[in-house]
């Protein structure tokens, strides 16, 4: 591994693609067939080093993923792998991939290969000249549905809102320099956002833009409820926002409250009292549906404290190749 300068990369760096797989059977030949081409060219023109490769990250996976990856690393010295002991989902499985890599730069993509692996070649050069972390980003959403436009523009609008610091239309698609990554695997914590925690690093990054691809096999691995999932576990591993949203609803309900509480004592002192059982029932649902939300945000946050506490590893590796 080579020490470069930011300021002055000379060298010709060490790259590993980290490429985390759950149940990838149907897309992996055309995955490693497009990297391998990729790597093999990029080391052919000496713009990477000969120990590069690509790391696969088997995340517990029920089909002949983990066996296909077996068989490529025994065949190709680019071909390396490493097998969680169980599923512990995207977010953790691309950490475990991340903590294993030893080279200069490491660029992480997912199996499937909608997000474009041409951007790779530039984003080397991005780092050649002097980054640290590039950030791929989509260029458009055109080739999405109306909903899947909406929800994600709602997301990263509602992220903004709740003060997290991400890129917009980036999901996990970057190049991280070996400094920049060891720093970001100091980060202890069990809930992990990667999209929010990279740039809290705050090395100098920059972007490269293009268009997602269809995917060429098989299903997608992040379905609404787990896109959801997500988001929620971004704003809840990243910012106290909703306790304060909290406290503020409280204060404004309170003070809705006495207002309600003099117009009935008016109403009461000129003779015109309230009566009826509506008014009270939409008091006494909304007021309890307030506050089951509260509890419930607050719930969150509690289970978090109680899962950090315990100081559990993320992930353990059940085999290398």
């Amino acid at each position: 591994m080579h020490t470069l300068s930011p300021q002055h990369r000379v060298d010709i760096p060490s790259l590993t693609i980290v490429v985390p797989c759950y149940n990838e059977e149907d897309v992996f030949f055309f995955c490693l067939s497009e990297l391998k081409s990729l790597l093999e060219k990029k080391i052919q023109e000496k713009k990477i080093s000969v120990h590069s490769h690509i790391l696969f990250v088997d995340d517990g996976s029920h089909d002949k993923t983990w066996t296909l990856i077996e068989q490529a690393a025994q065949a190709d010295r680019l071909v390396h792998g490493i097998r969680l002991s169980r599923n512990r989902g995207h977010q953790i499985a691309l950490m475990a991939g991340l903590s294993c890599t030893e080279t200069d730069i490491s660029v992480s993509i997912d199996a499937d290969l909608q997000d474009d692996i041409e951007c790779i070649p530039k984003m080397i050069e991005k780092y050649m000249d002097g980054n640290e972390i590039v950030y791929g980003v989509r260029s458009d959403r055109s080739s999405d549905s109306f909903f899947k436009r909406w929800s994600a523009n709602s997301f990263y609008k509602l992220m903004e809102i709740m003060g997290i610091q991400q890129v917009a239309n980036h999901a996990d698609f970057r190049l991280m320099s070996r400094r920049a990554l060891q720093n970001l695997l100091q980060f202890e914590e069990q809930n992990i956002y990667l999209r929010g925690m990279v740039p809290l690093l705050g090395y100098r990054s920059t972007q490269v833009f293009y268009a997602r691809k269809e995917r060429s096999a098989g299903e997608s691995k992040y379905p609404f409820y787990k896109m959801l999932s997500l988001a929620i576990e971004g704003i809840t591993s990243l910012t106290i926002k909703p306790l304060r949203l909290i406290s503020l609803l409280g204060a404004i309900t309170c003070l809705f409250s006495i207002l309600i509480s003099i117009f009935v004592i008016v109403q009461k002192f000129y003779g015109h009292a309230l009566l009826g059982w509506a008014s009270m029932e939409i008091s006494i649902f909304f007021l309890g549906g307030v506050q089951l939300l509260c509890l419930g945000v607050i719930g969150e946050y509690i289970g978090k404290i109680y899962m950090e506490t315990k100081h559990r590893p993320k992930f353990f590796i059940q085999d290398k190749v």
